[in-house]
Formats: structure tokens, sequence, C-alpha cells
């Protein structure tokens, strides 16, 4: 039997935790044990229990190989402690689980963890500046144009283009963009962005959205030094000087010409000793206990590399920038000293790696309840962020682009022409109908015309003009006007022109219809 693998979402962490007491509870072998002169039905022994639980961890693609023999006796005290597993003599509810030929069976029923209900939560939507929004203290500014005053030159010039007043227009000046709603984008941004990535409908199951500070994530892009390192603007938030000299040390070993301390047998463990133990008796975990569920969701996601780096990269931005540069020091100095190969052993019983992932996954990522997988999943994700903290830990830039450009476009001036709406979504492009020979013919030939039947219409009826100049206008229009049109529409008698109708005959000509033609 195997773990499925469980997807990013909410309560991951108990999704995984029920799963593996269901697989444990249906595939652990019992068979009967003698104890002190006892029979005990339906029992295993403390040592089977681990061989069996490791083994299906360590093919786990949820956990991976490089789970321990500890952290699955650390697992099992768990179990016990939470009524999973008791002794033969029906006791439990103590963390004394040791790996032993001590005797335990399964309870008549094991408690799964039941999961939270889902609160009613009304997702507060981060209103941004609208396009129509006034100025603060001022009222929209408006630049009347006056109508344009054709006369005939003008009118000429324009052939068959109707021309009306240019309508008035103003400048939209947006809502002043302050430093709370600058900020209030960064997170509304990043939050999204998040969620998508997670495929999520929400992230109110996995992350209290509320406890997210927008100013971290400002800082965490901007505030940083060449190397990528965060920098702090209080430095009595920085690590002591001389936990940072020790990383230094390590990191850098054998280079450590610039230590004043004499070097002796064994100076290298105690160095790593003492970072330990700091990092160790931090007040919390450096992704903090209310990322924990995001970060666990995020795990969910490794068997695609590449998003989950990116999901990682966003969750990373949501740290306290004091955790994010410890985080990213810490990172730095664990994979220099296992790609070292200068470096002595640190450990005896353990490879640099595993040690690396043993000791500091606590001080990484726990939960806040301790009943849970947290040991597993932490020394999962700390494998998983020391083979990729550079790329998790650099800002993505294409967030920090996506942002900039937005708020760039928040603080536009636009000029609105009445009945325009600049923040429609537009629809959908429309696509050619295609149409047959026949009707692209007919089209082509009488396509134009109605136009400018409408256009000699508008000058014959028009009663501001008198007779003179409508007899202009129209001498003027016979020029750039098809003659078919003209005749159609203005009879020979209309308004009396006299040799103006001498003149539409002479338009309806064998040779000036063929002029027309090869102008058209």
């Amino acid at each position: 039997m195997e773990h499925r693998i469980v997807g990013p979402g909410p309560y991951r962490a108990t999704r995984l935790w029920n799963e593996t007491v269901e697989l444990f509870r249906a595939g652990m072998p019992v068979r009967r044990h003698r104890c002190r002169f006892r029979r005990y039905e339906r029992c295993f022994t403390a040592a089977e229990a681990v061989d069996w639980l490791h083994a299906l961890l360590r093919t786990s693609r949820n956990f991976g190989p490089e789970v321990t023999r500890e952290q699955t006796v650390q697992l099992l005290r768990k179990f016990l402690k939470n009524h999973v597993i008791e002794d033969v003599q029906g006791q439990w509810g103590q963390e004394d689980f040791e790996d032993s030929r001590r005797l335990y069976r399964f309870p008549p029923s094991s408690p799964l963890k039941p999961y939270p209900k889902k609160l009613s939560f009304q997702k507060d939507v981060i209103k941004l500046p609208e396009w129509s929004d006034p100025p603060p203290g001022a009222s929209q500014e408006s630049i009347p144009v006056k109508p344009i005053v054709m006369n005939s030159e003008m009118w000429f010039k324009r052939h068959s283009i109707a021309i009306g007043e240019v309508p008035t227009c103003r400048l939209v000046h947006r809502r002043q963009l302050t430093e709370a709603s600058v900020e209030e984008i960064w997170k509304s941004m990043t939050l999204s962005h998040l969620q998508k990535i997670l495929g999520l409908d929400s992230l109110e199951e996995v992350l209290d959205v509320k406890l997210v500070n927008s100013k971290f994530i400002i800082h965490n892009v901007y505030n940083v030094s060449k190397q990528g390192i965060v920098v702090m603007d209080d430095k009595s938030k920085e690590l002591p000087h001389w936990v940072l000299s020790a990383m230094k040390c390590l990191a850098n070993w054998p280079n450590c010409s610039d230590w004043k301390q004499p070097m002796y047998l064994g100076f290298e463990k105690d160095v790593f000793k003492t970072i330990a133990d700091y990092y160790g008796h931090l007040k919390e975990p450096l992704l903090t206990f209310h990322l924990f569920d995001a970060f666990v969701s995020v795990l969910g996601l490794l068997q695609k590399e590449d998003v989950a780096i990116e999901a990682f990269q966003l969750c990373c931005l949501l740290l306290p920038p004091e955790n994010r540069r410890k985080l990213q020091l810490l990172m730095r100095m664990m994979a220099r000293i296992c790609l070292n190969k200068e470096m002595p052993p640190l450990c005896d019983g353990f490879g640099t790696r595993t040690l690396m992932v043993q000791t500091f996954s606590r001080c990484i990522l726990c939960s806040q309840d301790e009943v849970d997988l947290d040991e597993l999943l932490a020394a999962r994700l700390v494998t998983f962020l020391m083979d990729n903290h550079q790329e998790i830990l650099k800002v993505p830039l294409a967030l920090q682009t996506s942002i900039e450009e937005r708020v760039a476009h928040l603080r536009r001036v636009q000029i609105k022409y009445p009945g325009a709406d600049m923040d429609i979504t537009l629809s959908a492009p429309s696509f050619c109908r295609q149409i047959s020979p026949e009707e692209f013919e007919y089209q082509r030939a009488f396509g134009s015309q109605e136009p400018l039947a409408a256009l000699l219409e508008e000058v014959i009826t028009d009663a501001r003009l008198s007779n003179k100049e409508k007899r202009k206008k129209l001498k003027q229009v016979t020029r750039h006007v098809h003659p078919l049109v003209y005749l159609a529409n203005v009879g020979p008698g209309e308004l009396n022109l006299g040799p103006l109708a001498l003149q539409k005959n002479a338009l309806t000509t064998k040779p000036s219809l063929q002029l027309w033609a090869e102008f058209l």
C-alpha cells in the first residue's frame, strides 16, 4: 500500500495525517505475541511498527526517501498520544514510545482528525481607483471645445464626410494614490497570484489574509543587497554578530584566516552547535505559525518543480523582513556546507546533508499545535528549499513588473470623451463572414451609394441655404460624387437649375461613365 498524492488545498496537513493513519491501520501486520508468560492477540512490537511505517513513508511521494527512522519514531509517539495506537495494557496519551520490543495494538476505533468547519467569510474586495474618480478636493476638470464653423471651402475638402461639432472632452485625473493604496495593490495582486498558482477558490482556508502585512512585501522586494539578501533598517533585528561570524566561518571553510581564535580538534563542531542553538531557541519558526498551512499547501506541488518554486517565492515574500533575512543566510550556509568537500564530518551518526535537514527543519517550519506531521513536512520542505534556495529566495521579477505597471497606469492622466469607458474589458474580436462573389460585386457597386445619396438629400433639404448656395454646392459635389447617384437623387427640374441640368446630362455620357469607373 502507498500514499496517493495529496495536492495543494486547505487542511492538507490534516488530510495527510488521516490518510497515514488509515494506511497504517489497514496495512500494519498484526499477530500473536508472548510477553511475560502471557499471550496477546493481534498486536505488534514497537520495532515492527517503526520498520513498517518507515518503509511506507520513504516510498510515499508526499514525504520522500529522506525520512529517517528517528522521524518515524517521533510520528509513532504522536500516534500513541492521540490514541491511534495503545499498549497491550490499554494505556495511551503519553509520548513514551521507544524503538523497542514493547507490544502495542490498535484500539477498537481510531479517531481521525476532524476537518475544521468552514467559517462564513466575506472576502474584502480592494477597490482600485476608477477612471472617473475625481482628484481629492477638486471637481472634474472639463475642457470645452468650441464647435467648428464650416465655410464652403472647408466643406468641399471633406468630400463625403459629414462634419458635425467636435464632442467636448475632459481630462480624467486619477484619484491620488496614497502610500496605503499602493500597499494594498501590492498585497492584493501578490495574494491573487498565489491563489491562482495554488488553484484555490479562496486563500481563506490556508492563510488569514488579514495577518498579511503589505509593508513586508514591499520591503522584501526593494530593500535588498547586491547579493539579493534583505537589508534591515532596524539593526536590532539583525543576527547577533557572533552568530553571523560563526555562519561565515562554516560557509567559507577552511578559509577562516580572519579568525583570531586558535583552531583545535572539533572546532567546527562547536561552531555548528553554536549556530544550531541560536536558531533552535527562536520564539517561532522562520516561516511563522500563521503561514504554516500556506507552505504545507505548496508542498503538494513538488511534482511540478517550476510551479512549486514560483509558489514558494510568493509565500516567502509574505515573511517579516527579519525572518526572510535569517532564512536567506541560513540557506546559503547550509548549501555551502553540503557542497564543501573539505568540511570535516560535523556528526558521527549522520551525513552532512541529513544533519542540516534534521538540525534546522524545526526552526524553519513547524505547526503551533504540535500534533501534526510537521517533522516530516518540515524535512520535505527544507530539503527542497536547500536545493532551490537561490531561485525561491529571489524577488519574482514578473510579479514586480506587473504591479509597477499597474500602479503607473493608475497614476496617468487620460482624455475621456462622452460615452467612452476606458476601464471596460474589451469584447472578444469579431471575425469576417465569408460572402459570395455575387454579393461582393453588388456591395462594391452600390455599397457607397446610400451614404452619398443621404449627403445630397441633406444639401437639398437644408432650409438654411439659399437656392444660389445649393446650386453652388451641388455643382461642386458633382465633381466628387458618382453621376448615377447624382441623377437618381436630383431630378432635371430640381430647383430650376437651368444650365446645371445640361451638365447632368453631359455627365451621363459614355466617356464620362468610363472616367468614373476608372476613378472608382
